[in-house]
């Protein structure tokens, strides 16, 4: 699920609380013709396929905030969690659920939070470095037909490769599990949705 190797650690279990979202606006540029969209740093990002109902609770969604990137910043996706059910629900674990730190299934591209300083080559939106994945298990709770959202930003990992943000379609995965209040699994499933880098 998460790919990404590394060194630093930080330990326990976390709850965040609630929200609805993270105040990301819209910024898409438009696509110039062929694979650098005009005023970008790289291809642009679109989503090809995303999965159905998992037989859970909640309904997950993905859009494109950011198209291509810029100098100064990375493709941005966003996800949502929404609470289909007439009661709370405790979802887990709070970052892979919104795609935070997973990579695609070939490993060469992964997201991280709009909010991490990641260490990637300016321009060109490839790490320089191995991303730590804590083991923590971080929950949130929903209540009856509240959603949160979160962005996250699309890197190219460290790769014997001069790409910065390599074309083609990449698939992410990741599983979504409701939880009790001590975040013991009552039910999961896996979720997932395809892009094309071109």
């Amino acid at each position: 699920m998460c790919g990404i190797g590394g060194v630093a650690c930080l330990a326990g279990c976390a709850s965040d609380g609630p929200g609805d979202g993270d105040g990301e606006s819209d910024d898409s540029g438009g696509d110039a013709g062929g694979t650098r969209p005009e005023g970008t740093g790289g291809p642009g990002v679109s989503i090809v396929s995303t999965d159905g109902d998992v037989g859970l609770p909640v309904d997950l969604g993905v859009e494109v905030v950011r198209e291509a990137a810029t100098a100064d910043h990375p493709p941005r996706l966003r996800t949502t969690l929404t609470n289909a059910s007439d009661r709370r629900v405790r979802v887990g674990e709070g970052r892979a659920v919104h795609f935070e730190y997973v990579s695609d299934g070939s490993g060469a591209l992964t997201f991280l939070p709009v909010d991490m300083e990641a260490p990637a080559e300016p321009d060109c939106w490839r790490l320089t470095d191995s991303i730590a994945v804590t083991e923590e298990y971080r929950t949130f709770e929903l209540g009856a037909g509240e959603s949160r959202s979160r962005s996250i930003d699309l890197y190219a990992t460290p790769a014997d490769t001069d790409a910065c943000l390599p074309v083609g379609e990449y698939r992410f995965e990741t599983t979504v599990s409701i939880v009790s209040d001590d975040a013991e699994p009552q039910s999961s499933a896996e979720w997932g949705f395809s892009v094309v880098l071109e």
